[in-house]
């Protein structure tokens, strides 16, 4: 399932730290950095070794808040989104053909599992995530 996106990873010099930072700013244009902190579950030093070398090689812009503006929002650059989607679809045809092959009740078992997972940033997005895909009721 890794193996694809590390590929495409270590040509550039990054790891899969990278690639969960540019998952989670891609699904949260305007992330704070301190969001982004929980949801990843690392400290401010670590996401600084990896986030560094992402905003320098043109990946991730940051900006400071309109109205705070001590903090720190990141969104994808143009390159930034290439990439994501680079890495999603190295993973993403994989998924296709296994959730094709377990049917929905399996599919639904394994993301309600993932979401046991998960610590409570990634569950509440995640939660958010699906509430957007129902259908709403008539007025």
């Amino acid at each position: 399932m890794t193996a694809a996106p590390d590929a495409i990873l270590a040509e550039l010099g990054f790891g899969r730290a990278h690639h969960r930072t540019l998952h989670w700013i891609a699904r949260r244009p305007g992330l704070k950095v301190g969001e982004l902190l929980a949801i990843l579950g690392i400290t401010k030093q670590s996401l600084t070794r990896v986030l560094g070398p992402l905003i320098k090689e043109g990946y991730v812009a940051q900006v400071p808040g309109s109205v705070d503006r001590r903090q720190r929002l990141l969104t994808l650059t143009e390159a930034g989104g290439a990439l994501e989607r680079r890495l999603f679809e190295a993973q993403r045809e994989r998924l296709v053909v296994a959730y094709r092959e377990a049917g929905g009740a399996a599919v639904d078992g394994f993301k309600r599992v993932l979401k046991g997972l998960m610590r409570d940033q990634g569950r509440e997005y995640f939660d958010a995530l699906e509430q957007n895909r129902q259908p709403k009721p008539p007025r």
